[in-house]
Order: structure tokens, then C-alpha cells, then sequence
């Protein structure tokens, strides 16, 4: 049974919901204007069924913002005879659980209680740092923080390794931070995203005059990372041709910007790659004598599905972090952990957070339950999987969804599609040939004013 507090100031309609609610078992309490609502609040009350539009100087929207502001604030569900966008869009904003229109009925009503949130007493977040790190005290993410110890004050080049999303980028910075480098800059570069024919001006810099567009001297990567951490994300999908350069900056501490002299950089290289070096290399598409020199000191970060004693702490730092940024702290139920524990995580720990993300956007009330966890996007479509086509047939009918969705993701940029695919681009363009993909791809491209081309 269920203490509903309606506060409208039409006495026929709260009669009527009273007696409604009376019927279906439930304890209603009544208020004929928002003061006398906010009066009759107590911890009792398990929701709040309030009208829009309330003469007396306090309307709808601002007693909603009054009853969202209290720790122990219970759902709130709007009623209003004149629905609007704006009126609508501000409800939800503010934090009602609902938007109805008048009039309700009583199976409506019922539908209405029976989705209410469990009530949990509030309790703060967790004291963690809500900055991401390396989160998880699982028996694989002991090894990688001990190995990161081992290595962090080394000069030697440290080669990560790991799926897309697993956080590669968290233990590059946690190498650097915990390092003797600590006080240097920590400079990032993702050679998947620079064009071919920027990469090298990127990475070593360049003079100015030295091509069309040096409008000025760049120190370039290298050098800005002097002192510091060089971190070249995605070198397995560097051009051949700069793996050779890049070999000669590692080996001989020496780089050459476009058009000027040799100089010397002392930066520390820290490599990552979400692809397998070893066998890129025994297939000529990574040059072998790079991989070796990369090598050095491998660091391997175990995917989200191999360490799922970890999934929970992970959460809570999401959750944390949400509230800090201005939203009230969530709880998950019991059934919504299991639905966590159960997915197979192919998006790592990334795809860990935008779901929680999502869900705290999403998700009204203070208790975050398994409908309000979706995993879908990452699951296989229903008309692949149940499918009675032959293999080849199926296979092709999965490459092209999933191709047309890691363009979707990217916004049409086929270089980080590829990336996301793991396959090279030349490769990706074939596909969408094949399958007729290229004008969706332009779309998409057009739809931001740029091609990866």
C-alpha cells in the first residue's frame, strides 16, 4: 500500500483520485494548492500527484522544484490538462517521474503505481575520486597496477596492450603520474585519427615554409613531450612508411621536423594497440624490427568480461561521478548488479560507462532497476541470429550491420571505423563497396562538414 499525496486545486478531480486510489488499496492524502502540498510532505509519502496549473502564486513546476530539492524527495508525477513541449520538457528537467495528462483513469492509475520505484532510504555516494583511473581490485587488475609500478620510474619504452575500451590511455597516464616524469607534460596522440600526410608534422614537428600551410615553426609531439610522456595510442595502425621513421626516433633519440635539422628528444614513449603486433608483422602490414623495439616492457589489460568481480566497483564510480556533476546519487537493485554481471561486455569498460550513463539520464527515479539497463546496443540483431539463411549469407548480413554501425558511431570517418572494426581501411572501403555502404558513408561524412578521404 502505497501513501499518494495529490495536491490540485480542483476539488472534484482530487475526490475522484482519491477514491480511485482508496479502491486500488492505497492511503491518498489531499492538498488543495502548493503550499498546503508542501505542508502535508513527510517521509510517509511514497509519491506526489501534481497538478500543473495552481493559482496562489505557486504553480506546478515550482513546488516540483521545492520537493526535488529535499534528500528524501519521493517520485513525482505531473498532471495537466494542457500539455505542452515546454511544459513537458521542464517537468521531466526538474526531475518528475512522469508527465500525464488529465484526465487519468483508473486502470492508468494502476499501471502508474505498479511502476513506481522501490523506496530505499538515501545514503551519500561513495567517497571515491570521481576522476577516472584504474579502477578494480580483481586478480588480473592487480597484475597490470603491479606491473605499472615496475615499470613507471623506467626509461624503457612500455608497449599496451588490449581491446578497444579497456582504458589503455588510464595506464599510460597512471605510468606517467606515478613515474619520475610526474612534473612533465603527458602528450597524447592517436595515430589513427591524423591523416597520413599530417603524422609525421604531428609527431616531429616542422619548420616554417617547409610545405604549403607552415605558416609558423611547430615543435611537434616529440619535443612537446620533453621531460614527460609521449603516449602514441593506436600504433598498430600507423603507416608503414612512418613505422620506419618513428623506429629511428626510438632507437637513435633522434627526430627530424619536416624541412629542418635533426634534434635530440628524451621523451618517454609509451605505445598502445588494441590489434595483434606479432601477427601484423608476420604478415608484412607492421614492420617487424618496430614491434621488437616497441616490445620492450608489454603491459596486457585483461577485457571487462575477464575480470567481472570488478563490473561493481567500476558502477559505483560511474554513479559517483554522475553526482558529482549536479544529479542526485543512484542506486542499483539487486536484479539490475545481475544484469551487469551477466553481459558479455564486448565495448570493455567504456561500454560499462555510457550505459550507467545513460541510465542516470534515463532513469527518474533513485533506484536504477534491469529494464533501465540497456545492453542492447552491442547485442546481435534478432534477424541474424534467428535467421535461415546459409552461413556465408549471415556472415555477410553481420559485416554489413556492423559496419554500418561503426560508421554511424564515427560519423562517417572510415580511418576510425576501421579502427573500431579492426581491419584496415582499404579493407573497410571494399566492404562497403560490396555491400553498397559507400553513399552512406558520404552522407554521414556531409552531415559534418568533412571526409576522412
Amino acid at each position: 500500500m502505497a501513501t499518494v499525496l495529490i495536491v490540485d486545486d480542483d476539488a472534484a478531480l482530487r475526490e475522484g483520485l482519491a477514491e480511485a486510489l482508496a479502491d486500488l488499496g492505497h492511503s491518498p492524502r489531499l492538498a488543495a494548492s502548493g503550499r498546503e502540498g508542501l505542508a502535508a510532505l513527510d517521509g510517509e509519502v511514497d509519491v506526489v500527484l501534481l497538478d500543473l496549473r495552481m493559482p496562489g502564486g505557486m504553480d506546478g513546476i515550482e513546488v516540483l522544484r521545492r520537493i526535488r530539492a529535499r534528500t528524501d524527495a519521493p517520485p513525482v508525477v505531473v498532471l495537466t490538462a494542457f500539455a505542452s513541449a515546454a511544459n513537458t520538457i521542464e517537468a521531466m528537467r526538474l526531475g518528475a517521474f512522469d508527465h500525464l495528462s488529465k484526465p487519468i483513469g483508473r486502470a492508468e492509475l494502476k499501471d502508474l503505481l505498479c511502476r513506481l520505484p522501490e523506496r530505499m532510504p538515501m545514503v551519500s555516494g561513495p567517497d571515491a575520486d570521481t576522476e577516472d583511473g584504474l579502477i578494480g581490485s580483481s586478480a588480473p587488475m592487480r597484475s597490470v597496477q603491479k606491473a605499472i609500478g615496475l615499470a613507471a620510474d623506467s626509461n624503457a619504452i612500455v608497449l599496451i596492450l588490449g581491446e578497444t575500451g579497456t582504458g589503455k590511455e588510464l595506464v599510460a597516464r597512471a605510468l606517467h603520474v606515478h613515474g619520475k616524469r610526474k612534473d612533465g607534460p603527458f602528450v597524447a596522440v592517436n595515430c589513427a585519427a591524423i591523416p597520413e600526410d599530417l603524422l609525421e608534422s604531428e609527431l616531429f614537428g616542422h619548420v616554417k615554409g617547409s610545405f604549403t600551410g607552415a605558416t609558423a615553426d611547430r615543435a611537434g609531439a616529440f619535443r612537446d613531450a620533453a621531460n614527460g610522456t609521449l603516449f602514441l595510442d593506436e600504433i598498430g595502425d600507423m603507416p608503414l612508411a612512418m613505422q620506419a621513421k618513428i623506429l629511428r626516433a626510438l632507437q637513435e633519440q633522434v627526430i627530424t621536423p619536416v624541412g629542418g635539422k635533426p634534434v635530440r628528444t628524451n621523451a618517454r614513449v609509451v605505445a598502445a594497440t588494441h590489434r595483434d603486433l606479432a601477427r601484423l608483422a608476420a604478415a608484412g602490414e607492421f614492420r617487424e624490427d618496430l614491434y621488437y623495439r616497441l616490445n620492450v616492457v608489454q603491459i596486457a589489460i585483461p577485457p571487462l568480461r575477464d575480470r567481472t568481480g570488478d563490473i561493481l566497483p567500476l558502477t559505483q564510480h560511474f554513479l559517483a561521478r554522475g553526482a558529482a556533476s549536479g544529479s542526485r546519487y543512484k542506486h542499483l537493485s539487486k536484479a539490475a548488479v545481475d544484469k551487469l554481471q551477466r553481459h558479455s561486455w564486448p565495448g570493455n569498460v567504456r561500454e560499462l560507462r555510457n550505459v550507467i550513463e545513460r541510465a542516470c539520464i534515463m532513469t527518474r527515479a533513485d533506484v536504477i532497476g534491469p529494464d533501465d539497463i540497456d545492453t542492447s546496443a552491442n547485442e546481435i540483431p534478432t534477424d541474424i541470429a534467428a535467421s535461415d539463411a546459409d552461413l556465408p549469407a549471415a556472415v555477410a548480413q553481420l559485416e554489413k550491420t556492423m559496419i554500418i554501425r561503426a560508421l554511424d558511431a564515427c560519423a562517417g570517418n572510415r580511418t576510425e571505423a576501421a579502427r573500431r572494426l579492426n581491419i584496415n581501411r582499404q579493407l573497410l572501403y571494399t566492404k562497403m563497396q560490396r555491400y553498397g555502404l559507400v553513399e552512406v558513408s558520404e552522407k554521414l561524412t556531409d552531415g559534418v562538414g568533412k571526409d576522412d578521404d
